[in-house]
């Protein structure tokens, strides 16, 4: 019998293109296993339903990850009009059935209608918790246990018949937003009710489909070819501004010491650097112009005790 090679440690960003199918949870499990990596997760759930852009984080990258979690992302797809679901989509059992009359739907009004600010309530088949349980775990049981509405933004909707009862949409927004909701409202708000037939993630801020590796594909590469399609923890951290330090506040903030800022660097979080150009991690400037660690890649003892929550 083989002897079992001990996981190792993996550092990175990969982006896999998902196919529709599998759960978020069963494409990281499988990725882990061919890095053979001590320490991985994604940084954004897909639904078994859905493909597309599927981030996963390995080792010192997961630090990184709310960053993809909050940002925004892009999806196109189906919405399938007339036909509700128990989930909001087209695996759930179909609730009621109306005639669509499509003359009568002004799609320009409903892309502006559900553009910007808007209130959403979370599918009841969802992972999000009330009083510590999630709302499928009681959907599941029939219970009658709702989400509270909350504010999303949805910063830009585009919408395109792609028959009469069917709208083909693609939609960028911000973190947090249910795409199976925004399809049950544009629904509702016609009078015919609706369910998401297809839905695809095309990007994440940035990071676009072109970058991923598609997911059957990763079963055929050798071991330097999967680790060559690693991407830099700070490929996640798009939205921040770069900071390059001289080798005295290095050192001060891989101790978790507060040191002075640069002068004439803005208030708020940036990425670091080491004059050689080395990823450090993430730093505060604050309002009396001191550099404060936030989060540190651990690079030694000192910078694992200066991490904080990111």
């Amino acid at each position: 019998m083989a002897e079992r090679v001990p996981p190792r440690r993996v550092d990175g960003l990969l982006l896999v293109d998902k196919p529709a199918g599998p759960t978020s949870n069963a494409v990281l499990q499988r990725v882990k296993r061919l890095y053979n990596a001590a320490k991985a997760g994604h940084g954004g759930t897909l639904d078994p339903m859905a493909s597309g852009l599927l981030a996963i984080v390995f080792g010192e990258a997961a630090k990184f990850s709310s960053a993809l979690l909050e940002g925004d992302k892009t999806y196109t797809g189906v919405i399938q009009l007339g036909v509700t679901t128990t989930t909001g989509d087209a695996e759930g059992a179909v609730t009621e059935r109306h005639r669509v009359d499509a003359g009568a739907i002004d799609v320009a009004g409903l892309c502006h209608r559900f553009t910007g600010e808007i209130t959403q309530t979370p599918p009841n088949y969802s992972a999000i918790k009330v009083d510590g349980r999630p709302l499928y775990a009681y959907a599941r049981e029939g219970a009658a246990v709702s989400a509270k509405p909350r504010q999303v933004r949805i910063e830009q909707l585009r919408l395109a018949f792609e028959a009469p009862d069917r709208l083909r949409f693609a939609v960028t927004c911000g973190g947090g937003t249910y795409i199976r909701s925004l399809a049950e409202d544009i629904g509702r708000s016609i009078g015919c009710g609706a369910h998401l037939a297809e839905l695809r993630r095309v990007a994440s801020g940035p990071l676009t489909e072109q970058m991923a590796v598609r997911y059957d594909t990763l079963e055929t590469l050798t071991d330097v070819q999967r680790l060559a399609a690693l991407l830099p923890p700070d490929t996640m951290l798009y939205g921040l501004p770069r900071l390059e330090l001289d080798d005295s506040t290095v050192a001060d903030l891989l101790h978790g010491r507060r040191t002075g800022a640069p002068v004439g660097q803005s208030v708020g979080k940036s990425k670091i650097y080491e004059r050689s150009g080395q990823f450090l991690g993430v730093a505060e400037v604050t309002a009396d112009g001191r550099l404060v660690p936030v989060r540190l890649m651990a690079t030694g003892q000192a910078a694992a005790k200066a991490d904080h929550r990111f």
